[in-house]
């Protein structure tokens, strides 16, 4: 193998730690839908890195681990940070008080169960084409598109007011977390040689999620909302429908 060809997917992957970096420093500036669009970018890098291991057959040890650490900024730190900092802007320090210095730190438990969700992922053999738990990716483009949408507020998007957000932000961190490190089974969107997607009880999940999805993206054409809502839309229709499906998934 070329060594050229061999350095492709760790060269994604680091461009995935690349956006995750740029999006810390859109965060700190108060840029919050520039932020979501580099998650978005590192998602995408993410999602390429593991297609193009497959496909040129690079698999390497440093890979997986840089893999990890890469997920780990752009997907536990990016996110929690975004939540924090947007609570700290002036319009919701304004209209909490003295509350936001409780719900500022919360999200922090986000960046600390993402670790711990990846460390588990890494050494666990059940996972290699579904999840157990919520993956760090997912979970990332929750509380990214919430924060997005919210730090665009309009009198119309009363369920994410900014204020909604930052009161709401402890127990939305908490169950994030928890969902993380759970033992709840999530289907995979992995595109596999010989993978029958649509096969099964996690099969009929993905038509209905993709179902589910296509409905979300009208919705939001349809009522001209931001882009950011289809992913808060849709993300949110993924954990649950697998939560909703647990006593039927939990047995496979």
């Amino acid at each position: 193998m070329s060594p050229i060809v061999k350095h492709i997917p760790n060269t994604i992957t680091s461009m995935n730690l690349l956006c995750g970096v740029l999006g810390i420093l859109c965060s700190f500036e108060g840029q919050f839908p520039l932020a979501f669009c580099f998650m978005l970018g590192a998602a995408v890098f993410d999602f390429c890195d593991g297609l193009s291991a497959r496909l040129l057959k690079a698999y390497s040890p440093i890979g997986k681990e840089l893999d990890s650490l890469a997920d780990l900024v752009s997907f536990g730190v990016l996110p929690a940070l975004m939540m924090c900092l947007f609570i700290k802007t002036d319009i919701v320090a304004d209209s909490l008080g003295w509350s936001s210095r409780i719900a500022v730190y919360a999200p922090l438990l986000i960046a600390v169960f993402s670790a711990l969700r990846l460390a588990k992922f890494n050494v666990d053999d059940r996972q290699t084409d579904n999840f157990i738990g919520m993956a760090t990716p997912t979970c990332a483009m929750l509380v990214g598109s919430m924060v997005c949408y919210a730090s665009l507020y309009d009198a119309s998007a009363l369920w994410l007011r900014p204020s909604f957000v930052a009161v709401a932000s402890p127990l939305i961190s908490v169950v994030l977390s928890l969902l993380l490190v759970s033992e709840i089974p999530m289907f995979g969107m992995k595109i596999k040689k010989g993978a029958r997607l649509f096969a099964g009880i996690a099969g009929k999940l993905r038509i209905a999620f993709l179902a589910g999805a296509a409905v979300a993206v009208v919705v939001v054409i349809c009522f001209h909302l931001h882009f950011s809502a289809a992913f808060f839309l849709i993300f949110s229709y993924y954990v649950l429908l697998n939560i909703f499906a647990y006593p039927w998934t939990r047995k496979k």
